[in-house]
């Protein structure tokens, strides 16, 4: 990466999305940091610029189409291109069983983890196309461990993370000749505020989700960073509709 580059990262307020924010500064990449809560966003923005690179906020809601086709508006007046996306935002899902679980419940994450990506990626790919980016333009979406197996009490969140592989195979496929690359990102269980929220809610999640993992830990924020990294980056270059795990063993138990 150079510092001629550019980059979304969608979710980039905490966790994953500001590790991958900083790790792709560090890299020289000027990063477009897109997010709901505009204090935390103006952190991460701010720990872009201590590594030495540029960065913006742009307060966005990845489910609302006008506000995902200002945030690409926004990053073009700002850096005249667009390289990179990570395809980060995204909401849990409390354990209940199926039959409680409410339409309203299934709306929320279905439009913030499913449509949040399908929008991302039909304002991001021709933005990439248009500013030349070419061969080397590249998006990653955040799915999860839990798009590739099955949890009790939690299928609509499986369903959503699901549905992220499909969108990304999808993808890849029908804009490989662009010269855009696409491909998902599968995390295990992260050390994230999504974790501390569950685990408020049930206080032996943590052991619970952490027994999952044959490796014997969560993972932290900066672990999935670097392999979003890697993805985006030329090292990557053959690799398309692709599912990276890193997942600390969960699948392959």
């Amino acid at each position: 990466m150079t510092d001629q580059k550019v980059a979304i990262v969608t979710g980039g307020s905490s966790g994953i999305g500001r590790a991958t924010a900083i790790a792709l500064a560090k890299q020289g990449a000027k990063i477009v940091v897109a997010a709901r809560r505009s204090k935390e966003g103006d952190e991460t923005v701010q720990l872009v610029k201590e590594t030495g690179s540029d960065g913006i906020f742009v307060n966005t809601d990845v489910a609302n189409e006008a506000s995902v086709k200002s945030l690409i508006e926004k990053t073009i007046d700002s850096y005249h291109r667009l390289d990179y996306a990570f395809n980060n935002a995204g909401i849990e899902q409390t354990m209940t069983p199926l039959t409680e679980q409410t339409v309203e419940e299934f709306d929320q994450i279905m439009n913030i983890n499913v449509r949040g990506v399908w929008l991302s990626m039909k304002y991001e790919i021709p933005a990439m196309i248009k500013s030349g980016v070419g061969v080397g333009g590249a998006i990653v979406n955040n799915s999860s461990a839990a798009g590739i197996i099955g949890f009790p009490q939690m299928g609509i969140y499986i369903a959503s993370k699901h549905a992220v592989l499909g969108l990304t195979k999808s993808a890849a496929l029908e804009y490989a000749k662009s010269g855009i690359r696409i491909n998902a990102i599968a995390p295990g269980g992260v050390d994230t505020e999504m974790v501390g929220r569950l685990t408020e809610v049930d206080k032996q999640w943590r052991e619970k989700l952490t027994s999952m993992h044959p490796i014997g830990r969560l993972s932290n924020p900066e672990e999935i960073a670097n392999a979003v990294v890697w993805l985006l980056s030329d090292k990557a270059s053959f690799v398309l509709g692709h599912t990276l795990l890193v997942d600390g063993g969960i699948v392959s138990r």
